[in-house]
């Protein structure tokens, strides 16, 4: 598979698709799959397209999930080789996307290939879930194929997300699980003034100086096997005119809490409130939920990832949940069993962003043992 990974992860590097653009990534990919047999369906919405190709029927459906899309390249001069140019150097393929997440997306596609190929008569079904929105908004993208799916009410049962797990080395992470994030864009209301004439105004930012220590100091839990502790950080404060004499009227605070397993975003709603309140703070706030955590524990499809990267990588790895959001978040919703497996993200999102050719080749051949534990007659 090592040749055929590298072809089309040079090909997909070479097509420019900053977020959510495709730029002929998914029908590249979409005519190796048609020739092997997968039926495809396209599921465009607004700027986003997305691919859902399958192959078989049955229980169960084990999808691998990624993405075309990259993030913007910045200034060109600052790259050592041209960012969609798909370079190969001393076994490093560089190119926006080569690790973020257009070599691990290769190696799913090659590896299902390969795999239909050798067990055309397979059990189950095998799907792909790829989208263009994953980098920017994540609002068209896989999340709306979920939907889709699940109206009709076709369901998957596990998936593989080829995102860039790997840390100090290839192989030693495997993502079963992610935190949930939500933001809050808090406004205290106060009353404008001089400041020379502190009792004809009301200064919001006096107000909600004890409400503020006590959030950024309240403890939301303490974690558990898998996950680290709720936490919350103050993202952006703002207030005031910009003149040295005039009180605000308003104080903006933005916040964010990347939580765990042991609470709830109506928990963390409940609780702001409870605040708010406590501290007779008048206010607005609105609240967006990224994502709601999510974890596969120690089921059969981290299971048959652990037992891959074992006798490919020959190392063991390490069950994890840190980081931020992926598209695993949506695919969770179904009731499926998400875990993330790639590469090193040691350069991703940064100039001279690169991949090991030969982990590359791993990755494939990981994802092949994933399928052949799961859907093998």
């Amino acid at each position: 598979m090592q040749q055929d990974i590298l072809t089309l992860a040079k090909a997909l590097i070479q097509r420019p698709s900053i977020s959510p653009q495709d730029c002929g990534c998914q029908q590249l990919i979409a005519e190796r799959l048609q020739r092997v047999g997968f039926q495809l369906e396209w599921l465009p919405f607004g700027d986003t397209l997305n691919l859902w190709a399958t192959h078989g029927e049955g229980d169960p459906c084990v999808a691998f999930a990624g993405h075309t899309d990259v993030v913007p390249v910045g200034d060109e001069s600052q790259w050592q080789y041209p960012p969609f140019s798909g370079e190969v150097i001393e076994g490093m393929l560089h190119g926006r996307g080569a690790a973020d997440m257009k070599g691990a997306l290769s190696a799913l596609v090659i590896a299902a290939e390969t795999f239909v190929k050798q067990n055309p008569h397979h059990s189950g079904k095998i799907g792909l879930l790829i989208t263009s929105d994953e980098e920017a908004a994540a609002l068209d993208g896989t999340v709306k194929v979920v939907e889709t799916l699940m109206a009709r009410g076709e369901k998957i049962d596990y998936c593989l997300v080829g995102e860039p797990s790997s840390n100090q080395r290839f192989g030693d992470i495997i993502k079963n699980g992610r935190r949930g994030s939500i933001t809050a864009d808090l406004i205290i209301e106060g009353i404008q003034g001089h400041v020379a004439y502190p009792h004809l105004a009301e200064n919001p930012i006096h107000k909600a100086l004890h409400f503020l220590t006590e959030l950024t100091h309240y403890q939301w839990d303490n974690g558990n096997d898998f996950f680290p502790p709720t936490s919350l950080q103050i993202a952006n404060i703002k207030a005031g005119t910009g003149s040295n004499n005039v009180i605000p009227g308003e104080l903006y605070v933005q916040f964010n809490l990347r939580y765990c397993t042991e609470v709830t975003d109506e928990i963390i709603k409940a609780k702001v409130a409870e605040l708010l309140a406590k501290h007779q703070l008048k206010h607005r706030i609105h609240w967006h939920l990224s994502g709601k955590p999510f974890l596969a524990g120690k089921g059969k499809l981290v299971s048959a990832t652990v037992q891959a990267v074992e006798k490919i990588a020959q190392t063991t790895p390490r069950l994890d949940t840190g980081g931020g959001t992926s598209d695993g978040r949506f695919i969770a919703l179904m009731g499926a069993e998400v875990v993330e497996f790639g590469p090193l993200n040691t350069t991703i999102h940064k100039v001279n962003e690169c991949v090991s050719v030969a982990d590359l080749t791993h990755c494939g051949d990981i994802y092949y043992h994933v399928l052949e534990q799961l859907l093998s007659k």
